[in-house]
């Protein structure tokens, strides 16, 4: 399951980000670099965000109570949007603000062996974080891009480890741009050019988890395939003869809510109605197994509820039209 695999990707980033940062911060201590400070600090940031990542997967399994009866699923989109954040303003703001300093008041780098052998280092753990989450990812993947996977995953650890092991991928060798172009030129200019491109390259990453988090939370449909296991499930043609119209929502990344007024037979009693609505149910459950809650409404087909096709409010039965204000 996706909860599995992006606690595993998480551990791996974590642990490389401890380690880098710890490196960095050293590197910055003996060299002066702001690259390796703003690198430094982007480690921690990251540290904090996977730390983040794991808390809202333990809150998640919390049972549900009278007060949240769907549970507590959507603490693992909260955490996210936090981590969002978190890179945004502790990541790339740092830089930038680091950079700017260090392009107005410019210094040379002391001691280049200690950047060069971090940057190295760094990007030999970020790989091994990167290729584990890409591994993990491809597990559920299945056959879509890797755009559509970050679009439109539901469980959110994989596509931020992702992410931000991209990010940093890509920022390290931006430091080491930096860092290389300083020690060649005597300038250290390029150092807080380097930092520069850091900070803008965290906050559009931490944009992008931002918007598709907030989906999120906002509450998604389920997936166009599992919509139509859903539709085929449910329908047996005998009692239940059509789906007058369906509504899906994840209440978690493993969890999602059917609501479904279902056309059946005028003739049928209402035992016959139960027994079909509980053998779709069963029928549901098997075709998509994250189908938690389901909520069947029985109703007479009709041509005007054929007619209303997806709009509750237009169907026998539904809400009705808003009061006037």
């Amino acid at each position: 399951m996706s909860a599995s695999g992006g606690t595993k990707a998480i551990v791996a980033a974590l642990a490389a980000n401890i380690a880098i940062a710890v490196a960095k911060f050293v590197a910055f201590l003996f060299s002066g670099s702001s690259s390796m400070l703003a690198e430094s600090v982007h480690s921690v940031a990251d540290s904090g965000n996977q730390g983040l990542l794991l808390l809202g997967g333990k809150k998640a399994k919390r049972a549900a109570t009278p007060e949240h009866p769907f549970g507590y699923g959507r603490e693992r989109y909260i955490y996210a949007f936090l981590v969002s954040i978190v890179l945004f303003s502790v990541g790339g703001m740092f830089a930038i603000y680091e950079g700017y300093e260090k392009i107005a008041h410019p210094h040379a780098i002391e001691d280049w062996y200690w950047p060069i052998g971090v940057l190295v280092f760094a990007i030999i753990a970020e790989t091994f974080s990167f290729r584990t989450a890409i591994k993990e990812s491809n597990l559920l993947r299945g056959k879509r891009s890797w755009k559509e996977f970050v679009r439109h995953a539901k469980a959110p650890e994989l596509p931020v480890v992702l992410l931000e092991d991209l990010g940093a991928l890509v920022g390290l060798v931006l430091a080491l741009f930096g860092v290389g172009l300083a020690l060649i030129t005597g300038n250290g200019v390029w150092d807080g050019i380097g930092t520069l491109c850091i900070g803008v390259l965290l906050i559009l990453i931490a944009l992008v988890l931002a918007a598709e988090t907030k989906s999120l939370l906002l509450g998604e449909a389920a997936g166009v395939e599992d919509v139509e296991k859903i539709k085929a499930a449910t329908v047996d043609g005998e009692t239940v003869t059509g789906i007058i119209h369906m509504r899906t929502l994840h209440i978690g990344p493993e969890e999602l809510l059917v609501a479904a007024k279902i056309a059946v037979r005028h003739d049928n009693t209402a035992e016959q109605v139960a027994v079909a609505i509980n053998a779709a149910e069963d029928r549901i459950r098997t075709a998509v197994p994250i189908a938690r809650v389901i909520y069947l409404e029985p109703d007479i087909y009709s041509e005007e509820a054929a007619a209303a096709g997806a709009d509750p409010a237009k169907s026998p039965g539904g809400p009705g039209p808003e009061p006037a204000h």
